[in-house]
């Protein structure tokens, strides 16, 4: 700043500036080039080409606890550095501020006095002769405690929500597990399988199946898929599964254990915040003079079940204009009647199958029905362990594509051992 001259009169900003302020003017011409070195809010350092310190502010020796006698001219800056900053200075720091003359923004941690850490940031500039060639290093520190807290603080919340997403899948997984029943029942005369492919680990889905016994030597089956995710999906996934085990007792019909399911939702959900869920139930009844089983499948707004025949044939079994249950008060059921005999299987599943996205997948890029009908009719005739293994494979060939949970169940009636010789 330029001072004026002896007996010239003050500026007149100076004249009109206030108490408070003319005293801050005045500290800042009284500041002097070497005072704001030594006091800079940073650390500076230079040092010689060898390395040896010729120079360091007092900010620097404060934070390290040193004496300027201590460090110039006695000791190179690699020694300030702990042993795997010491190595990564003489393996990647130096060589770089050779190359390119300048290295900013390294994370470092200095030795105090006392042996403690100080985390910082370096950056290093090689200052020049007029003749090009390279004098001495100049190295501006930034202390980095606070940061470093703050790095550390991100890392422990971040770890812990990571711990917290852990018990979350976990807590997913065991609700899922209890939607879903442990085993299924061994049915003489069939086959069957069942396969869950969960699309996200992070939240309940809500597809549902069962296989068991009623009465009269019969078994009731079903699957299902709840509107939603979540804990609020996962309750209406446990009263559908329960209310439908529940109903197929009083009357095994499959068009009135939809019809019970669908006044039970309907009543529990009837607020501002409905729930409903496709379903297809059947009934499975050995035939004793034909062989294999007679089915009666009731649909409540479910995808169409695929039947696979022993001829190798496929095709969607007929269940038009089943309505969702849980919607409409009398909801419309649609049924189908069928024969499994040897060799036929059938396959239900939910449509997160055949919504996924596929790779090479024409149109909106989902799987599809037409797509699923080809790859049953390629798999006929079939076992329900072989379609159930097939069907995971080719979700897992989707990938991330999969975007919505897919239950699927097969029933296969194998051939007795006098008919596998026909």
């Amino acid at each position: 700043m330029c001072e004026t001259s002896e007996g010239e009169d003050a500026t007149p900003e100076r004249e009109q500036a206030p108490g408070g302020e003319r005293a801050v003017f005045s500290a800042l011409l009284e500041d002097s080039a070497e005072d704001l070195y030594e006091h800079a809010p940073c650390g500076y350092l230079s040092t010689l080409l060898d390395g040896r310190i010729a120079k360091v502010n007092t900010t620097l020796l404060d934070w390290l606890g040193y004496q300027s006698g201590d460090l110039v001219g006695r000791k190179n800056f690699s020694d300030l550095l702990t042993v795997g900053g010491r190595l990564y200075h003489e393996t990647h720091f130096a060589p770089l501020l050779r190359m390119q003359g300048e290295i900013s923004g390294i994370a470092l941690e200095l030795k105090t006095a006392t042996g403690t850490r100080l985390p910082v940031l370096v950056t290093s500039t090689v200052k020049t002769g007029s003749d090009g060639q390279p004098l001495l290093i100049r190295t501006t520190v930034f202390d980095a405690r606070d940061r470093r807290a703050y790095e550390t603080e991100l890392l422990r919340a971040r770890q812990e929500s990571e711990r917290e997403r852990e018990r979350l899948q976990r807590l997913n997984a065991t609700l899922q597990r209890t939607l879903l029943p442990p085993t299924l029942a061994n049915v003489p005369g069939l086959d069957v399988a069942a396969h869950y492919h969960i699309a996200s680990p992070d939240e309940v889905g809500g597809d549902f199946y069962d296989l068991f016994p009623l009465a009269a030597g019969t078994w009731g089956f079903f699957l299902g898929d709840v509107c939603g995710k979540g804990a609020a999906a996962a309750a209406v996934t446990s009263l559908a599964r329960y209310t439908l085990r529940a109903a197929a007792v009083y009357d095994p019909a499959p068009a009135a254990v939809l019809a019970n399911l669908n006044t039970v939702l309907n009543h529990e959900y009837n607020g501002t915040d409905p729930r409903y869920c496709t379903v297809v139930f059947g009934l499975l009844t050995p035939d004793p003079v034909q062989g294999g089983f007679r089915v009666t499948l009731a649909s409540g707004g479910h995808p169409p079940t695929v039947l696979m025949r022993a001829d190798g044939t496929a095709h969607y079994l007929p269940t038009p204009g089943g309505q969702l249950i849980g919607v409409l008060p009398d909801a419309h059921i649609a049924t189908t009647t069928l024969h499994l005999t040897a060799g036929d299987t059938l396959l239900l599943y939910t449509d997160g199958l055949t919504e996924a996205h596929a790779p090479g997948a024409t149109g909106d890029g989902r799987y599809g029905d037409d797509a699923l009908l080809d790859f049953t009719r390629a798999l006929a005739p079939t076992t329900a362990s072989h379609a159930i293994g097939a069907v995971t494979d080719l979700l897992d060939t989707f990938g991330t594509g999969v975007d919505d949970d897919a239950a699927v169940l097969a029933i296969h009636v194998p051939p007795t051992p006098s008919e596998e010789h026909q």
